[in-house]
């Protein structure tokens, strides 16, 4: 039995309730998508753009490296829209493995704590990943491949235009921007692409994002298979995915003074 605001709730209503929230999770997790879909649209249209600009007959390689500056504006705008997405997409997780999942196959207990976690989420909503994971993921995804386009774009429009260069110190001179020296330009797109590998390499092992198509515990959380086909588990497990919360209690400390 339920309670809100003095009135008990039955099982009926309290799973109704639910429902419209998860329903209202999944609508806000799908704005979310769709605008990560934009920013994604965005660099896909700004990369066409400037090749078209960069391999005209008065082009500049200069157009690729500014583009690669833009791509790196929306991947970072990517990776802040993508951690609000996993924010509701979060708490869309925890209802299919802790409401959901437990009702359709009772001995899947859920874990103890789960209605206190939604509800400390709804009270206090956290990222529940870092911004560093979020730059890793959508860099995995879909933005390693732009920078790799925009790489050999930028070394085949330095190399092959107009003439093919004959020497490294030819193609070092074409690659100058302004005052800015060959040998300056080319490091800096070493060190880019360089970084860039790194963070998502570094970033592989991290999967805080309970948002994404992930088990739901890890191997160690005594889940079985019975003979019937149907999974069991030796005692209420937590999800790998998530610490568990616990509000915090306050305690007022009266102290009274006598004066005589």
């Amino acid at each position: 039995m339920w309670t809100y605001r003095g009135y008990k709730l039955q099982t009926s209503e309290f799973v109704t309730a639910m429902v419209h929230f998860f329903r209202a999770e999944i609508q806000r997790a799908n704005v979310w998508r769709q605008r990560l879909d934009t920013t994604t649209n965005w660099a896909v249209v700004s990369t066409g753009a400037s090749l078209t600009i960069a391999f005209s007959q008065s082009g500049f390689h200069g157009v690729i490296l500014m583009n690669a500056l833009l791509v790196t504006m929306f991947l970072l705008i990517e990776a802040r829209r993508y951690r609000y997405y996993e924010l509701w997409s979060s708490r869309v997780r925890l209802m299919e493995t802790d409401f959901f999942a437990a009702m359709l196959v009772p001995p899947f207990q859920p874990s103890p704590d789960w209605a206190e976690s939604l509800a400390e989420n709804l009270l206090h909503p956290q990222y529940p990943i870092s911004v560093l994971e979020a730059v890793g993921r959508r860099l995995r995804r879909n933005y390693l491949y732009i920078y790799i386009i925009l790489t050999i774009a930028w070394a085949a429009k330095t190399a092959l235009f107009p003439t093919a260069v004959k020497s490294w110190y030819e193609f070092t001179y074409r690659a100058s921007i302004g005052s800015i020296p060959g040998d300056t330009v080319i490091l800096f797109m070493a060190l880019f692409i360089s970084s860039l590998i790194v963070i998502a390499l570094l970033t592989v092992g991290l999967q805080q994002a309970p948002g994404e198509i992930l088990p739901r515990f890890a191997a160690e959380a005594g889940v079985t298979i019975n003979a019937s086909g149907k999974a069991t588990a030796e005692s209420p497990t937590k999800p790998w995915f998530r610490v568990a919360r616990r509000r915090r209690q306050f305690m007022a400390l009266i102290i009274t003074i006598y004066l005589k």
